[in-house]
């Protein structure tokens, strides 16, 4: 079995952060991999960037088609491309933000969020709606960190954060805490150790998700809406992206 993480965003410290994360709950005879894209924005942190960083995920969904990838984890919470990419993909596809929520919503009554940036809050309330778990989110929170300052945030930043999850917790009597940023995959150990409560991150949910639906040969469906992209012709910067 074969799992492909794509980064939307181009830094490749993150990715590696991201594949070390997924790789410690890949089961036996799995392989899990990470990835970015050739083009598109360093980080993800408004709408501007996610449209941009479209593009570079597709080329990573139609470059692991071609390798053979069993199945797909886009490692954003904003789950940029995703519908765009379950018509693309051979295998299943999964959000980070949408496997977080499930797993929250199965070891907890209610659960809160602790994203980045204040301004990104709106997408993920946005996503909680479409995935229909707003009546089991008490609150959406930000530490205002930007993404890029994660992968260089020392043990104090660290525990800022986890104070700030702590305080959010009490503040919305939840029974759990979503991380909400792939760049946040690493800090689960230190803040379980502080809010004493269970904390999802989205890319090690995502990832045994993913095993679980290849295990029972469930993929896409291909009725509707996620059939194959009609053929038709791409022009200019995006005629690398023609469906043939």
């Amino acid at each position: 079995m074969h799992i492909r993480l794509i980064n939307p965003n181009t830094t490749t410290a993150m990715t590696q952060l991201i594949g070390r994360s997924a790789s410690r709950v890949a089961g036996e005879g799995v392989t899990v991999d990470a990835v970015n894209p050739s083009m598109g924005p360093a980080s993800i942190e408004s709408h501007y960037e996610e449209a941009l960083a479209v593009p570079g995920l597709l080329e990573q969904i139609a470059l692991g088609n071609a390798d053979g990838v069993d199945g797909f984890a886009i490692a954003c919470f904003g789950d940029p491309g995703l519908d765009a990419a379950r018509e693309l993909s051979d295998g299943p596809v999964l959000g980070i933000a949408e496997a977080a929520f499930h797993a929250a919503s199965m070891v907890g009554r209610r659960f809160s969020v602790m994203t980045t940036l204040s301004r990104t809050r709106g997408r993920a309330q946005e996503l909680m709606d479409r995935y229909g778990f707003a009546h089991q989110c008490a609150g959406i929170h930000a530490c205002d960190i930007p993404v890029l300052e994660l992968e260089t945030l020392g043990e104090d930043g660290i525990y800022a954060i986890a104070k700030a999850c702590r305080e959010a917790i009490e503040r919305d009597d939840s029974d759990a805490v979503v991380l909400g940023c792939a760049g946040m995959a690493d800090f689960c150990p230190q803040i379980s150790q502080v809010v004493g409560v269970p904390v999802i991150d989205g890319v090690v949910a995502a990832t045994g998700m993913l095993q679980g639906l290849i295990r029972m040969g469930v993929t896409t469906s291909r009725r509707g809406e996620y059939a194959a992209p009609p053929v038709k012709a791409m022009t200019g910067a995006l005629a690398q992206f023609e469906i043939r």
